[in-house]
């Protein structure tokens, strides 16, 4: 019996896409336009990572409270 290859193809996070790797400077993305859609739906908390609740009134916003 042979082994079966396996083979991942890589879709861009954006369109599904399927990208180019060489001299693709946004890749895992198809194009730099899904790369900014991407980003900005980071800025705009659409993805969050979770993590433990912050009150707020703990946050220094001077950033020297070691």
């Amino acid at each position: 019996m042979g082994r079966a290859v396996i083979t991942k193809t890589t879709t861009c996070p954006t369109c599904r896409a399927v990208p180019t790797k060489d001299g693709n400077k946004a890749y895992p993305f198809c194009c730099e336009r899904c790369q900014l859609i991407d980003l900005g739906r980071w800025l705009d908390e659409r993805y969050r990572i979770p993590g433990e609740p912050v009150d707020p009134s703990e946050i220094d916003p001077e950033g020297t409270n070691d």
